[in-house]
């Protein structure tokens, strides 16, 4: 049975979004929170993001400069997080 899980991104954007992707090789449910930051501007990120879209894995963020993103609010988003089976943080 695949697991559902989400990835928390605050600080370590670029390695949390390749990690991200990197999940869904197990067949798992994966989901990606970007919180309190725009993603920033990089070869790295931009390639990850649409990486992310490509794969049909869904992205949300709190910031809605996040254009690629649904945005959500801090509430919402901590309301979703209790029906994970892992939440990863970085």
């Amino acid at each position: 049975m695949a697991k559902r899980i989400a990835v928390v991104v605050r600080d370590r954007q670029g390695e949390a979004l390749r990690m991200a992707i990197g999940l869904i090789l197990m067949d798992d449910i994966i989901d990606v929170y970007v919180l309190d930051n725009v993603v920033e501007d990089t070869e790295q990120n931009n390639l990850n993001v649409e990486t992310l879209q490509d794969m049909d894995m869904k992205a949300y963020s709190n910031v809605a400069e996040n254009t690629s993103m649904e945005c959500l609010t801090v509430e919402e988003i901590a309301g979703r997080l209790l029906h994970y089976d892992h939440v990863l943080a970085y």
